[in-house]
């Protein structure tokens, strides 16, 4: 399972592997007291797409659409997290005070379309005997 949260909330025992995904470290948070797996400021928005969004909800969809497009431009930057979803739950922590409009829910629902599209391949249909 993927979920995001904010980096301020307390971390919980189902959070599994808690990653930070913001370009920036979260203003007011000290390093050695934030449990994190990783920090990977790669799968952020670029600093151009996170100043242009400046986070109005306005600018949402388009964000969405160009930040998907640098994720798929860049699949060496999020294939590790597919690793640790696949093997129990991963937690995007973000810095964001919008809960509805930003990066890590945007990564979250990219990330789970690539599960889905790399999911188990199904068997072939066997047409043995049909023809």
């Amino acid at each position: 399972m993927i979920q995001f949260k904010r980096v301020y909330e307390a971390a919980k025992a189902d959070d599994g592997q808690r990653v930070l995904v913001d370009r920036l470290w979260p203003r007011g948070i000290r390093k050695e007291s934030l449990a994190l797996a990783s920090w990977l400021k790669e799968v952020a928005p670029s600093d151009q797409l996170r100043k242009q969004f400046c986070h109005d909800p306005a600018l949402f969809d388009e964000f969405r659409l160009l930040y998907r497009a640098e994720l798929a431009a860049h699949p060496e930057h999020w294939q590790g997290l597919l690793e640790m979803a696949r093997k129990g739950n991963l937690t995007l922590l973000y810095a964001a005070k919008d809960e509805a409009h930003n990066n890590a829910r945007v990564l979250a629902e990219f990330l789970e379309e690539e599960l889905e599209r790399s999911g188990p391949p199904s068997s072939p249909v066997c047409y043995a005997g049909e023809l």
